[in-house]
């Protein structure tokens, strides 16, 4: 293998060599423990809240509503279920002969959540443990294209609900959701809303403000950061209670000794990527709209799923017709490229992509799917490596397939 090309950024990205240097002395140096009041805590603690002031100014938020997380699942998980508390609502965990949903004798309580077939599993396996405990979910269709209707949800909400979910930006197919149009239907209803931005965070200019977010999702492995920490962004006087029970950090809302060094990377990782997102943008958006079309042009029967436009800038989605996703993932590994064939959370799976059928895609073609997602470093010579290998596997596989041979005798 005389070569190696890295096309799985939705998955996890290569932590900065800048990031990890600022990482390091909080290793070493400056070890601390943050609750400490010696002088190797108070710095590490100094460390923490300036990560804290920077992540908050790239969205317009306030220092104090940025919470530090293990990572955006986490992050889903606390939204989600401490929202569903914030009802009257007690979300207990599975103990024999313990009764799933209690609420206040003459509370009206409030017990509907909508959110979308396309989720992250964050957010669909935590609605379905909250379905257990007696909370109402309705999961809302998308168009062809991957994106929510606005009038069906406006048709969705009850008066009893009392979150709205929807992801910023969709991890498989790139599609992106008209999240202030959301924010602005949630507001007028009195209705939480919370996305997952974990994808779509230092690609897309956010503003929480502007958008009407009251929660947002985030994790720094995605943007160059390391991986196992994330934070979640909670709206100023919203009274969210706390997802893991201890000690008094991040407010008395997370308890457990902090993450310094993670923390420090990931407000070093969020400064870099949003201080670079618009040249990096650009630089990713051409060469994804070139794959695109070369992909397109030169491989028949093929399909790029997600909107043609409104989708991340680093992001390419094809269903190969008369392929199988998971040989082409293997033979593209022989020959040094990276790609994935969905969500890097639901790998070793034999069921195709929820998000695939959820636009209407039949399970063979789903099963068919190649996702592409670029970087800053990505070259136009690695995608044209790559357009040049996809094109040849394919055609290899589909010379082995009964089922591609009979459609060529058929047309």
């Amino acid at each position: 293998m005389d070569k190696f090309i890295y096309l799985d950024n939705a998955a996890t990205t290569k932590t900065s060599a800048s990031v990890v240097e600022a990482m390091l002395p909080y290793f070493t140096e400056y070890y601390g423990n943050a609750s400490g009041i010696y002088s190797i805590g108070v710095k590490s603690r100094e460390a923490v809240n300036e990560s804290r002031r920077t992540i908050a100014a790239t969205i317009g938020a306030r220092p104090e509503e940025i919470y530090f997380t293990a990572g955006g699942t986490e992050s889903d998980n606390w939204a989600l279920r401490a929202a569903a508390e914030m009802t009257g609502i007690t979300v207990f965990e599975n103990q024999p002969g313990d009764r799933a949903v209690t609420a206040n004798s003459g509370f009206h309580r409030k017990n509907h959540i909508i959110t979308t077939k396309i989720e992250h599993h964050a957010i669909l396996h935590t609605c379905e443990y909250l379905e257990k405990r007696g909370i109402q979910v309705t999961y809302l269709n998308v168009d062809e294209n991957g994106i929510v209707k606005l009038e069906e949800l406006k048709k969705a909400i009850r008066p009893e609900t009392f979150l709205i979910s929807v992801m910023f930006a969709n991890n498989e197919i790139g599609s992106l959701q008209p999240i202030r149009e959301i924010g602005e239907i949630a507001q007028e209803h009195g209705i939480l809303f919370h996305t997952d931005a974990v994808q779509a965070y230092g690609q897309l200019p956010i503003d929480v403000e502007k958008l009407h977010i009251d929660l947002m999702s985030a994790s720094a492995h995605k943007l160059n950061g390391p991986k196992g920490v994330g934070f979640l962004y909670i709206r100023r006087n919203l009274r969210l209670g706390s997802f893991i029970h201890g000690g008094a950090q991040e407010r008395h809302r997370r308890a457990g000794t902090e993450n310094v060094p993670g923390i420090v990377g990931f407000g070093q990782a969020a400064k870099e990527a949003c201080e670079s997102m618009q040249k990096r943008a650009e630089h990713e958006r051409v060469l994804r709209d070139y794959l695109i079309d070369r992909v397109l042009r030169e491989i028949p029967y093929t399909r790029l799923n997600g909107h043609r436009e409104k989708r991340l800038p680093n992001n390419a989605n094809f269903s190969f017709q008369f392929v199988e996703g998971e040989t082409l993932l293997i033979m593209l590994d022989m020959e040094g490229i990276c790609g994935s064939s969905g969500s890097a959370c639901t790998t070793g799976s034999l069921d195709p992509s929820h998000v695939l059928l959820a636009i209407g895609l039949p399970d063979d073609l789903a099963h068919g799917s190649l996702r592409l997602t670029l970087s800053a470093e990505t070259t136009r010579e690695e995608i044209d490596i790559t357009v040049d290998t996809i094109k040849r596997i394919v055609e290899r596989l589909r010379s082995m397939s009964p089922q591609y041979e009979d459609f060529c005798r058929r047309v």
